[in-house]
């Protein structure tokens, strides 16, 4: 592939579903379990792009630096979710180093495997077929809190999309991980041309004439405004084992567990209890007698809920947020 890759890496969020761990003054891209910063991790394992960028907001612009001073950074004029930041940064980035691949992925994903082959297989396929491509993950359960790819035509070592599917209940994810269907883990590649193009037709038009005219669209994802609508996305299923740390109950499948199941992080201690995820910053902490549970403390709060119900975790962020508690 003679054009550049450019890695581009997502980290204007908080990760809400991490609180109180991640906060508006400590998003979820600076929490570090053990091995580095996840935004960091994830710079780190793009060191085989030509170029790495971060997209942030101007709030966190001088602390990604600190996380990853071998990246440039965009800062973004607002944050409106991945639909306006993806057309952006396409642009700016264009403007930038000219034609070339962009590799797209969140900054807050557990990888371990080949992942540089999965990204190149991605690039390559993005470059010569001008589609907008998708990373497919193989599920390993009928996961709801993912949406899935229904993979279509066959291409060797890609596949047309046949179409999305937003989360599903549990049922239907058991429906759809029997008929093959991967996961939509939010990792992409394209020129900054096929993403244009394809944006032209959408509620982000406006960002194509205009990539910093913001007030012109509203908050929409990537996979709505474009990739739903577009007839020219394809998939590339991954080489790599995957997690999102989207929610405290992935902790669980990605930190060392004990002989009962439990995943800790921090002063911790556990008694008669099972398959429960505590962590903590700096206080003490003491779980006794319980199981499935998720106990987080962190600053001067703490998170209480069963693991079945994590993601809820983003209703009760609502909540502070409203108040203005958070």
């Amino acid at each position: 592939m003679t054009r550049p890759l450019v890695a581009l890496v997502l980290a204007g969020g908080t990760g809400t579903r991490l609180y109180p761990a991640s906060r508006s003054h400590r998003p979820k891209q600076f929490l570090d379990f053990g091995d580095g910063s996840l935004l960091a991790q994830t710079v780190d394992r793009l060191s085989f792009a030509d170029e790495r960028y971060v997209l942030t907001r101007e709030a966190f612009a001088d602390e990604i630096r600190d996380h990853a001073p071998e990246a440039a950074v965009l800062t973004e004029p607002e944050p409106k979710d991945t639909g306006p930041a993806l057309v952006y940064a396409a642009a700016r980035i264009r403007e930038q180093v000219g034609d070339c691949v962009l590799f797209c992925v969140p900054s807050d994903h557990h990888i371990t495997g080949d992942f540089a082959e999965t990204a190149n297989t991605a690039a390559r396929v993005a470059a010569e077929t001008g589609s907008l491509v998708t990373i497919g993950i193989k599920p390993t359960r009928p996961a709801t809190g993912y949406g899935y790819i229904e993979p279509g035509a066959a291409h060797g070592d890609y596949f047309d999309v046949a179409s999305f599917h937003e989360k599903p209940d549990a049922e239907t994810a058991t429906k759809y991980v029997e008929d093959g269907f991967l996961w939509n883990a939010g990792m992409f590649a394209w020129t900054p041309e096929a993403l244009l193009r394809e944006a032209a037709d959408t509620p982000l038009a406006p960002l194509v004439d205009n990539p910093h005219d913001f007030d012109a669209v509203e908050p929409v994802s990537i996979d709505y405004a474009v990739l739903e609508r577009t007839t020219r996305a394809t998939v590339v299923p991954a080489t790599f084992e995957w997690d999102d740390l989207g929610a405290w109950d992935a902790l669980g499948r990605i930190l060392d567990s004990d002989e009962d199941g439990n995943a800790v992080f921090g002063d911790v201690s556990v008694v008669d209890t099972t398959d429960s995820v505590v962590v903590t910053d700096d206080a003490h902490v003491s779980v006794v007698g319980v199981s499935d549970l998720v106990v987080v403390s962190f600053d001067n709060r703490v998170l209480v809920v069963p693991k079945a119900k994590a993601q809820a975790v983003r209703a009760l962020v609502s909540q502070l947020k409203a108040a203005g508690r958070f």
